[in-house]
Order: structure tokens, then C-alpha cells, then sequence
């Protein structure tokens, strides 16, 4: 079956970065803890298809672990005749957006910024990396270098992810991220990054908890809005992230 397959690969793959990735999660989550208790703050950008969004919000989670996400729209209307007209200079749009986002946002040096991209080879990614990095962010990469061996950046200065961050972590990916043969299919399928770049999430988080519990300054974490007390717990628990920062 199919679904056993999977599954025996997504073990294998766990395993494998539990065996080759420990350090540079433990990496990650100094960096997290450090940042935390020195008055920064802890972004997730583009963790897989919607990742962040998993390792937010969510019970035994992080309060400190917040999305980093923009959007810039820009309305500009001319006639047909008149479309690309030429600059004094080339723009490049989804550049600046990046750089407008950094630069208007609440990161600051000292933030630690963890993002992700499979093939490491997209623009966004990299440039969002590049900005943040330049008003001392550290930045943690989620990546696959299997694929992102055997591809070239799209980014203009020719780099991929792995090259641009502080710490890389490799997500155990295949090239192309499927990862099951099958019958009658041409390619492989069934991809295997979501799952292990969520699983890495959560390793880094669970790192940062014991982390700053050790130094006697727990991290503030949710618990599930659903059990009993449990709305009253997160409000509490919001009021004093609020006021620490962690």
C-alpha cells in the first residue's frame, strides 16, 4: 500500500535528520532562546505550504513564535500603449517589496527569522534572508540540499537559501519531494517536506523550551483553548508574554 510506504519513508526521514540535523536544531534554538531572553522576538516566513501557520497559535506552542507575512499592491492604471514604459533604472518589484517589508516592520538586529524553501532556489526566500540579515537578524534556513544541489537560484545574485542564512537545516527532501514510487505514475509522489519541516519546527521549539527552562525562565506556551480553563490559562499566559516579551 501506498500509504505504508509513506509512511515508512516519512520514519526514515525523521530518523535521519534526528541523526544529522541535532546540531544545527540545537544551533536554532540557542540562537531562539538567546534572541527571547535578550528582548528580541522569534519569525516564522513561508515554513513549507502554510507551516508557520502550524507552529503558531497552537496548544504546547510557542507564544513567542509569530508569522512574519506582508503584501504590497500597487495600483497604477495607464493606458495600453503606455505599459513598461522605460526606467532610469531597473526595478525589480518583488525585490523591493521584501526590502519594504524588513524595513517597515517590527524586525530588528537581534530577531531571529526562521523560513524555509525546499528547492532554496525561490526568490522571496533568499531576499528576505539577504534583508534581514543586513539589520543583524540571524536567520535559520529549512531546506532541502539534495534538491537544492541539483538546481539554480532564481534569486539575481545566483544564490539559494543554504547560502544566504546563519544556520541551515536540512529537511531530508528528495529532489522533486515526492518520495514514493507508484504503479502506473510516471514521477513519484507524495511529498515528504511538510511533514519534516514541521516536524523540525516543533524539535527547534521544544529545544527553546528546555533551553530557557534551564536558565529558570520558562517560555510562555499555549494550551489547548478546548480543554477546561484552558481560555483562561492562554489569557493569562498572553497578558505576562505581553509584558516579557517571551
Amino acid at each position: 500500500m501506498l500509504a505504508h510506504r509513506y509512511a515508512e519513508a516519512a520514519r526514515e526521514a525523521l530518523t535521519r535528520i534526528e541523526e544529522t540535523q541535532t546540531e544545527n536544531i540545537e544551533r536554532a534554538a540557542e540562537a531562539i532562546a538567546h534572541s527571547l531572553l535578550s528582548g528580541g522576538a522569534f519569525w516564522l516566513y513561508g515554513i513549507g505550504h502554510g507551516g508557520e501557520l502550524e507552529l503558531t497559535n497552537r496548544a504546547g506552542g510557542l507564544m513567542a513564535a509569530r508569522v512574519f507575512s506582508f503584501s504590497c499592491h500597487v495600483s497604477s492604471p495607464i493606458a495600453e500603449c503606455r505599459k513598461g514604459r522605460p526606467r532610469p533604472e531597473p526595478v525589480d518589484a518583488e525585490l523591493e517589496q521584501v526590502r519594504f517589508a524588513v524595513r517597515t516592520s517590527e524586525m530588528r538586529a537581534g530577531d531571529v527569522l526562521l523560513l524555509a524553501s525546499v528547492s532554496g532556489r525561490n526568490v522571496r526566500p533568499i531576499e528576505l534572508a539577504l534583508a534581514a540579515r543586513e539589520i543583524g537578524v540571524t536567520v535559520i534556513a529549512i531546506t532541502s540540499l539534495e534538491y537544492t544541489a541539483a538546481v539554480a537560484s532564481l534569486h539575481p545574485s545566483g544564490k539559494r537559501l543554504c547560502e544566504v542564512a546563519d544556520i541551515v537545516i536540512d529537511n531530508g527532501a528528495p529532489l522533486g519531494d515526492a518520495c514514493v514510487e507508484a504503479e502506473g505514475y510516471e514521477h513519484k509522489v507524495l511529498p515528504l517536506s511538510g511533514l519534516t519541516q514541521t516536524a523540525i519546527g516543533w524539535m527547534i521549539c521544544g529545544e527553546v523550551m528546555e533551553k530557557m527552562q534551564a536558565l529558570g525562565k520558562p517560555a510562555h506556551v499555549y494550551v489547548s483553548h478546548n480543554r477546561p480553563g484552558g481560555p483562561e490559562y492562554n489569557e493569562k499566559a498572553l497578558r505576562e508574554y505581553n509584558e516579557v516579551g517571551y
